[in-house]
């Protein structure tokens, strides 16, 4: 079986702030703010749902090729993924624009001040669900609204189950959009606040949710997730990491995670603590794309967590 993965692709610089921002910030004079904060390191990670997704799935071992729109800047990102044997054929590079950017600047009490650019992601409606070939599953992760919306219709068009996982572009959909989105999807997966925002914003009840999909995949922070189908409802535990550095990319392993399991037509017992343990392999490093385990470490991993075999 092969997978799409639909998402986004970008560069994330972060810097370390080794004070307090508020101590920089003069609450009353807030209207005319101008602030230089010097930072005492820096990382430039690779990263994107598309990236972060597809990465994680060839530590799998799935197959899958990650499809999104980049700028004229991603040839060093596009090394990396075919130093790590990740499929970028349907990649397309917008040569007037950038790869999307993200410059996170964390203080001592981890607030961050972000400032994000989208650059070629805006652009990812160009590309067409339907050039993948032998597709059997795909997912559309946070990307460019309008292509996040066209390439659902072009899956449904197509019959190829999916997974929508609106993510951090939860509030951009409307209460229609959601609905058709609900319909036409096989999957669903949200962290707990933005299942709360869904069914907020559309009225929409949990029952009516899983009488459309074959999966609603709700996770919960350090508390695992739960897995509602329409006749069961799986509660999975969270795995112990190695350590715990930096939860950013979680989600994407976790997805990853459920990718792999849908694709082998394991069980959802088995499925979700595959994500679970993603998971908690990402939260152990810095950066997205920087944990590496072989298939007989995984599954070692695997039964000390959760006390049985991957299969």
């Amino acid at each position: 079986m092969k997978a799409l993965i639909c998402g986004s692709f970008a560069y994330d610089t972060i810097l370390a702030f080794p004070d307090r921002f508020k101590n920089h910030i003069l609450p009353e004079k807030i209207h005319i703010l101008n602030v230089a904060f010097v930072t005492s390191d820096m990382r430039r990670e690779f990263g994107g749902t598309a990236g972060n997704i597809a990465y994680n799935l060839r530590l799998l071992g799935g197959d899958g090729a990650a499809m999104g729109t980049v700028g004229r800047d991603f040839d060093p990102y596009a090394a990396w993924m075919d130093k790590h044997g990740v499929d970028r054929s349907l990649v397309k590079v917008i040569d007037e624009e950038f790869t999307a950017q993200a410059v996170i600047t964390t203080d001592l009490d981890d607030n961050q001040i972000t400032a994000f650019h989208p650059g070629a992601m805006a652009f990812s409606h160009q590309t067409k669900a339907t050039e993948a070939r032998g597709v059997s599953l795909a997912i559309l992760s946070p990307d460019g609204r309008e292509g996040t919306i066209a390439h659902a219709e072009q899956c449904a068009e197509a019959g190829i189950p999916f997974i929508f996982d609106p993510g951090q572009n939860t509030p951009v959909f409307t209460a229609d959009e959601y609905a058709r989105f609900i319909d036409i999807a096989t999957f669903m997966t949200v962290n707990d606040y933005e299942w709360e925002l869904v069914q907020s914003k559309c009225g929409l009840t949990l029952d009516q949710a899983r009488a459309k999909l074959d999966a609603l995949i709700v996770t919960r922070g350090g508390q695992g997730s739960i897995i509602y189908t329409p006749d069961a409802e799986y509660q999975i535990p969270v795995a112990k990491p190695a350590k715990v550095v930096e939860p950013t990319g979680c989600g994407d392993a976790f997805r990853a995670g459920l990718m792999y399991g849908l694709m082998n037509k394991l069980d959802w017992e088995i499925t979700g603590r595959i994500a679970s343990l993603m998971g908690a392999y990402n939260i152990a490093q810095h950066g997205t794309q920087n944990h590496h385990f072989s298939r007989s470490e995984f599954e070692g991993r695997f039964k000390e967590n959760f006390g049985m075999a991957m299969s």
